[in-house]
């Protein structure tokens, strides 16, 4: 359903979130410490931060960082800014032109599903999900 590259942008930046050992986060770090490949996380990073979610420098303490706090980044900003597709609005089966008129077989029950989908991703933010990775210990790897 999401692409490998938006999958990697959010495991990224959650990693980001609940690692602040300092301002910015290298990404050969995240790359090594998540198992992403350094080429392919850069070009999926440089597109958080043409889209003003992250800050980069250069430099031997340089990297990446948010350029808002946490709480005020949701999933839903992540998603929107990496994903080609438009899964919150897009047919489920990529069937042009799939709507009430001339449904697929998954309309009714995907509409539904979407729409759930999209409210938690609107509703989950980095703040939350670096506060599940740094005190429940749950896995970005």
């Amino acid at each position: 359903m999401l692409s490998s590259s938006t999958v990697y942008a959010i495991r990224a930046s959650i990693y980001i979130a609940a690692n602040k050992k300092s301002e910015y986060i290298s990404i050969s770090e995240i790359s090594r410490q998540l198992g992403i490949s350094f080429h392919f996380l850069t070009k999926i990073l440089q597109k958080l931060t043409q889209d003003k979610l992250m800050r980069s420098y250069r430099g031997p303490n340089g990297g990446v960082a948010f350029t808002k706090p946490l709480d005020k980044i949701f999933l839903s900003d992540i998603v929107d800014s990496v994903e080609t597709n438009p899964i919150f609005e897009d047919c489920i089966l990529g069937i042009p032109k799939c709507g009430i008129g001339k449904p697929c077989p998954l309309h009714d029950e995907w509409g539904a599903v979407r729409s759930r989908l999209r409210h938690k991703f609107e509703n989950s933010n980095l703040a939350d999900m670096a506060k599940r990775v740094s005190e429940l210990e749950e896995r970005l790897k």
